[in-house]
């Protein structure tokens, strides 16, 4: 199995392909209606989840634990679903899965600020205590 900083680095990086490519399909159509969400996508999708595969690998001891996991789980759901959520809310159709997603995407943050008051930053032998 892939460690807990591989499985979010991929991931950031086929969010950002998705999000390059998107952004030239509006730049090519001349149409940025839907800008606000092909920037969550890359601002959370790939920012964000970059920042926490770099922490989670200079980090090994919060990486080792199970909230890693979890942590990684909701990160990735709250990109895929608050992405097509906004865009259902630019349209018009409904606010529901947006609500959801940024629900999701705060909760994601709530934990990396547990995980990193929690564990520190760096490895055993250079951490730094931020709690």
């Amino acid at each position: 199995m892939r460690s807990i900083p591989a499985w979010f680095l991929t991931t950031a990086a086929i969010f950002a392909l998705f999000g390059m490519a998107w952004g030239i399909q509006m730049s090519a159509s001349q149409d940025h209606t839907l800008a606000p969400a092909h920037g969550h996508l890359n601002l959370i999708g790939f920012v964000t989840m970059s920042i926490f595969a770099f922490y989670y690998a200079l980090t090994p001891s919060a990486a080792a634990r199970g909230l890693a996991r979890i942590h990684y789980l909701i990160t990735t759901l709250a990109v895929l679903i608050l992405t097509p959520g906004i865009v259902l809310a630019i349209s018009g159709e409904q606010e529901f899965l947006a609500k959801i997603g940024s629900v999701l995407a705060v909760l994601s943050m709530a934990l990396f600020v547990y995980t990193v008051l929690r564990d520190g930053v760096g490895r055993d032998d250079t951490k730094v205590n931020l709690g």
